[in-house]
């Protein structure tokens, strides 16, 4: 299945929160994310993810092991996704460094999830904050077959719009790019 996403910047987040709640009932969540590569950045380079993911939400916490690969859809950053959900994290940890992956990078996602349905289909918006970026985003997902995404995507842009978010509001920056440009702004500053 392909994750059909897309992400935007939210200018009022007070005003797509409410229109969230209008939705759907929101489950606060904080993900505590590490990303994983080969030393040389092989992952990285063939546009591919392998993360973990420990979800700390009122339900508990959970973790999740996350392959994504390269982008079916350039325009949205759409990628193939399969995720499990892992027993221990620290063994999952331990296995990925003991096959010679390293931690990329690592941060943490302040997450108000709401699963909804949309336009026929099962839809999951995220609105995140990133403590060390500025600003709020809301993602938008839908899992698709890959001859679908186009289709699912124009969903997702007319959910968009009735959470007031146009499409001069959307971007395809990585959180994890994003994450690396302000770390190394910070230790150039110092």
């Amino acid at each position: 299945m392909i994750e059909a996403e897309l992400k935007a910047c939210v200018h009022a987040p007070q005003e797509a929160l409410r229109r969230l709640d209008e939705r759907a009932e929101g489950r606060v969540e904080v993900y505590q994310d590490t990303y994983y590569d080969t030393v040389e950045g092989t992952l990285e380079a063939r546009d591919e993810e392998l993360r973990v993911r420990t979800v700390h939400g009122p339900e508990g916490t959970r973790t999740l092991l996350t392959y994504k690969g390269a982008r079916v859809d350039e325009g949205s950053g759409s990628k193939p996704e399969h995720e499990t959900r892992v027993e221990d994290a620290e063994a999952v940890h331990a296995t990925l460094r003991g096959l010679g992956y390293v931690p990329a990078i690592a941060f943490e996602k302040k997450c108000r999830n709401y699963s909804f349905q949309a336009r026929g289909r099962q839809m999951l918006a995220t609105l995140v904050r990133v403590p060390e970026l500025d600003g709020t985003f809301l993602e938008l997902e839908t899992q698709v077959e890959e001859k679908d995404v186009p289709t699912a995507l124009d969903d997702i842009r007319t959910v968009l719009a009735e959470l007031g978010i146009g499409p001069d509001d959307l971007t395809t920056e990585l959180y994890t790019a994003s994450v690396k440009a302000h770390r190394l702004n910070e230790t150039a500053g110092n």
